[in-house]
């Protein structure tokens, strides 16, 4: 156990914020809750419990559906109620079949990560399963507070063989070991994506080819994105001021998909690979748009959305967009009065368009079970079988991707998400509890050797205490 040991190494307070959810049982096992042990055969039967037990899921934002939950009309997202009606009934099956109640936790953001970084040390957790981002999940498995799947499950559980209804999560460890896992989904596909986006009036504008054309016949590189964002900056009205710039958004997403589209990471394994040849080609070229081409719009440092969110107010051509950006409930870019075009990353003069990988992997959510937790695998069971309210039937569940769709507004940019989303890559970078301090790649301040000479021992060390 390292929990001791690695306590202060973990931090996941605000330096790691800053450095940025039917009935077929799965593991066949004894399993116990409070007052009397029931043995689960794998046949379904489950003898009840004398006494309910609660299981506690901690996370930071509304899941449907659980045991505080009267029915599907709680749910404000409801497009198909048909099939929310069959979550809302599975949720009733397994809590008659384990006798147990399902109580999602909203801890908050910071809450999440309080509560795991001091219960589950005490040895006491707040709950039984909690859902993190991968920032901090990762560096929490990886420090023992989470429990080993393989260690606890049967080898044909659904996590650790078909993964039809969870996924295990890649933590960069080569032992075989499984801490956090998804739910396996259509949409997992495209979660987590982050497609760039032009102003589509903006291109025509300046009598530039839809870039997925370009990506098409191989000719969307680095170079010819650099082209497009020298055209697409302008000084609308001559006063010598550029009111509009060929690109703005935030830099960890940047930096993310520049890595990928160079075929490279900075920290995916024990090793760093900060300071590789190719991570310095991604460095210099962020460098040079934004301090001597000048077509990235300076970073505002004192409003970080205000970065994400420039292209809203046409202050940017180019930008990342994600459908939780796009959508409804984020910032509706239907309601903007310009369309866009999303397209794959241009390919970096390290990369390849055949291998190169289009969505980071270690980002996004997961869940894992808490070291402590009381039955480790009774948990997994329960929860194994909430999220499997279809009961196996996968064109079932992913027949409802209306919210994704419609966050994408056209097929186009809805394939490109699709196409992007099952092309992943392993990178810790973001998740090491560095106060990485990218402003000074970004105002000139740093070179990209200077910013890798200064960085990659940092990077090292973070490794060598994840990994060791």
């Amino acid at each position: 156990m390292k929990l001791a040991k690695k306590i202060l190494a973990l931090g996941l307070g605000a330096s790691m914020v800053l450095g940025l959810a039917a009935c077929g049982n799965d593991a066949s096992t004894t399993t116990t809750t409070p007052g009397t042990t029931t043995e689960n055969t794998g046949d379904n039967t489950v003898t009840p419990a004398a006494e309910t037990r609660t299981i506690k899921i901690g996370t930071w934002y509304d899941h449907y559906y659980d045991s505080t939950m009267s029915g599907i009309e709680v749910n404000p997202n409801v497009t198909d109620p048909e099939r929310d009606q069959v979550m809302f009934d599975n949720l009733k099956a397994v809590e008659a079949k384990y006798n147990i109640r399902l109580e999602f936790v909203n801890l908050t953001w910071d809450g999440v990560q309080e509560s795991i970084n001091t219960s589950i040390l005490a040895g006491s957790p707040d709950c039984d399963i909690y859902e993190s981002d991968l920032s901090f999940g990762i560096p929490a498995a990886l420090n023992g507070y989470a429990v080993n799947l393989a260690e606890v499950l049967p080898a044909d559980a659904d996590v650790l063989s078909d993964q039809i209804v969870l996924n295990k999560v890649d933590c960069g460890k080569t032992d075989g070991s499984v801490y956090l896992f998804q739910q396996n989904m259509g949409e997992s596909v495209l979660a987590g994506t982050y497609m760039m986006a032009f102003n589509a009036q903006m291109l025509d504008e300046a009598g530039l080819e839809n870039p997925n054309d370009l990506y098409a016949r191989g000719e969307w590189t680095w170079d010819k994105w650099r082209e497009y964002l020298l055209a697409l900056t302008k000084d609308t009205n001559g006063d010598g001021v550029t009111d509009v710039y060929g690109y703005g958004s935030r830099f960890d997403f940047l930096i993310d998909n520049l890595l990928m589209s160079n075929g490279t990471v900075i920290a995916g394994g024990a090793q760093e690979n900060l300071s590789s040849a190719e991570v310095g080609e991604v460095l210099d070229f962020i460098y040079k748009l934004y301090n001597e081409d000048h077509v990235a719009r300076p970073w505002n440092a004192d409003d970080f959305n205000d970065n994400q969110n420039a292209y809203y107010d046409g202050k940017v051509a180019c930008w990342i967009s994600a459908a939780w950006i796009a959508a409804s409930n984020g910032n509706n870019d239907a309601a903007l009065p310009f369309s866009q075009i999303w397209c794959p990353w241009p390919v970096g003069p390290s990369g390849n368009q055949d291998t190169n990988a289009m969505k980071k992997v270690s980002s996004g959510n997961a869940w894992f079970i808490a070291t402590g937790a009381e039955d480790p695998v009774f948990v997994y069971n329960v929860f194994y079988d909430w999220a499997n309210w279809y009961n196996g039937d996968v064109a079932f569940r992913d027949a409802d991707l209306t919210w994704w769709e419609d966050s994408a507004q056209t097929e186009e940019n809805y394939k490109v998400m699709e196409y992007m989303g099952s092309r992943g890559a392993f990178d810790l970078w973001n998740a090491l509890g560095l106060e990485w301090d990218y402003t000074e790649l970004l105002n000139g301040t740093m070179t990209a050797a200077q910013f890798q000479q200064t960085w990659k021992q940092s990077v090292q060390d973070a490794l060598d205490n994840f990994y060791n």
